[in-house]
């Protein structure tokens, strides 16, 4: 049965990540492959990554942050501005 949990974008970190109000906690269960789709406005991306990643420029990822939640970045860019995203959008993973 597949799992899903829902939140939002909380805020804008100042490297320019969207912090979401989902707590790495709850993710503990999520695989760390590409089985995990991470959904937020148009733009999708597919697994879990740790914070010292080694993902290329310019990936749309999502990060288990060290700020305890999981935040969507654009490696080595702003995804606030890259990704025209704003505080309060949705944001959904399932597995």
């Amino acid at each position: 049965m597949p799992q899903r949990i829902e939140g939002k974008i909380e805020s804008v970190a100042e490297d320019g990540n969207l912090v979401t109000d989902i707590p790495v906690e709850r993710l503990s269960a999520a695989p760390r492959s590409e089985q995990v789709t991470v959904r937020c406005d148009e733009h999708v991306t597919l697994g879990l990554f740790s914070p010292d990643h080694d993902q290329p420029p310019m990936t749309f990822i999502a990060v288990l942050a060290e700020s305890g939640f999981l935040e969507l970045a654009i490696v080595g860019d702003s995804a606030k501005i890259m990704l025209g995203i704003r505080v309060g959008e949705s944001v959904s993973v399932e597995w």
